[in-house]
């Protein structure tokens, strides 16, 4: 009886898009990293010259930071060239199965560039918080369970409101949108995540949002501040069995990579 040949490793490619002023691609690399992917940090100015590493992604993010030093207004420029140079491959590239993330600023850019909700069009908005301040904090949330979002599949079983939380830092955290569209997103079960108190004047208490697909995750708090439990700002406190499993943050992004490997879009690891 012969042994059967060791199994490769695959590993879900993912693209971390950064520009003048991001800073948090490095804390999203580690997240995608330690989720299991294989990531790649990419220039948005390479990108758009050449957006074929699209096609191949498992993952597409979008760090937080200053963007162009938020000049114009936030996410503004980077999401322009999004939306000229990106925003359909990008689109046909989550119809294939690609989980897209946006994070604070990223977020912002997800919405300009008309990705989120998704009707290629600008529907939403984020603006300054209602206190006119910059939040630093780490605030509870929570999320929809019947939302068809794959990054927050599972976390609603989190019921633990000192577990569920997640870190912001933002001045322009406030989520606004018509009537209309609110009524949309509620319909559709298009809010992934809400902040369970009022935290910066954000319409409907709104976090995260994600489109039809579920593939595509813009939020405020910063989940890859989360991955191991001492960054939890009370974790010693935490019930011991609690800190058995991932914490919220680390099974989001294994969440995206699990979709990603299910639709297909992974390759063998590199020796």
């Amino acid at each position: 009886m012969t042994n059967a040949a060791p199994t490769t490793p695959t590993r879900t490619t993912a693209l971390v898009v950064r520009a003048a002023g991001t800073n948090c691609d490095a804390e999203l690399i580690r997240a995608l990293n330690l989720a299991g992917a294989s990531t790649n940090l990419i220039h948005l100015d390479q990108l758009t010259a050449d957006p074929s590493p699209i096609d191949s992604a498992g993952i597409i993010a979008f760090p937080g930071g200053f963007s162009f030093g938020d000049d114009v207004a936030s996410g503004r420029i980077f999401a322009m060239r999004v939306r000229q140079h990106l925003a359909g491959r990008s689109r046909a590239a989550v119809d294939r199965g690609t989980c897209v993330l946006g994070g604070c600023n990223g977020f912002q850019i997800l919405v300009q560039a008309g990705l989120l909700p998704g009707d290629a069009t600008q529907s939403t908005a984020l603006t300054n918080n209602a206190e006119n301040r910059f939040i630093d904090r780490w605030v509870r949330v929570e999320t929809n369970p019947d939302s068809p979002c794959v990054w927050t599949q599972g976390l609603d079983a989190i019921t633990d409101p000192d577990t569920a939380m997640l870190p912001i830092a933002n001045g322009e955290g406030r989520f606004t949108a018509t009537d209309e569209t609110l009524a949309r997103l509620e319909a559709d079960n298009l809010i992934a995540l809400r902040y369970t108190e009022p935290v910066n004047g954000s319409a409907n208490r709104i976090a995260g949002i994600t489109d039809l697909t579920g593939r595509i995750l813009g939020l405020k708090p910063h989940p890859a501040r989360y991955l191991d439990w001492n960054r939890h700002p009370f974790w010693t406190r935490l019930p011991a069995e609690t800190k058995t499993t991932p914490p919220p943050g680390l099974r989001l992004f294994q969440n995206a990579i699990a979709a990603a490997t299910e639709a297909g879009l992974s390759r063998v690891a590199a020796n």
